[in-house]
């Protein structure tokens, strides 16, 4: 059996173009589509603009990007798992990295055609609120809301 090593760590930008390739083929996996924004432009959002207004963290897997959230109290922001390492439950420990930090409910968008991020949501107690398609993809998308349960 493999050596199984995972840490979650800030984002740092030294980072950048590999967390950038992972985001992009992930994404493109999921929805059947290219990215509509350069990889240069994706680099200046992660490094610029995304960490304003949420705290970002790596999953690093044996020495290589492995995935990233972005969250902040009330909702997540990008959550991405290399193609390669879903189902390995890297995912899973990001969102418990948000719902710990959080308000005790987060909200996230996910698209339609993604059922695979769905079933994954669904079963982390999130459930779908609101059908939308205003996004950059023209695609529908989904409003999912988790909340912490109380008692």
């Amino acid at each position: 059996m493999a050596k199984y090593s995972l840490n979650i760590i800030p984002y740092h930008p030294s980072h950048a173009s590999e967390t950038v390739q992972m985001w992009r083929d992930s994404k493109e996996r999921a929805i059947h589509q290219g990215e509509r924004h350069s990889f240069e432009d994706q680099i200046h959002f992660l490094n610029h603009i995304l960490s304003r207004d949420y705290t970002v963290e790596l999953a690093i897997l044996n020495n290589q990007v492995a995935g990233i959230i972005a969250y902040n109290k009330n909702e997540i922001s990008q959550l991405y798992i290399h193609q390669d390492h879903q189902g390995k439950g890297i995912g899973e420990k990001l969102l418990n990295r948000a719902k710990n930090n959080s308000s005790g409910e987060l909200s996230l968008y996910t698209f339609e055609i993604n059922t695979k991020a769905q079933e994954f949501y669904h079963k982390h107690g999130f459930e779908v609120i609101e059908r939308s398609s205003d996004n950059e993809e023209n695609l529908p998308d989904l409003l999912l809301k988790w909340q912490r349960e109380t008692g």
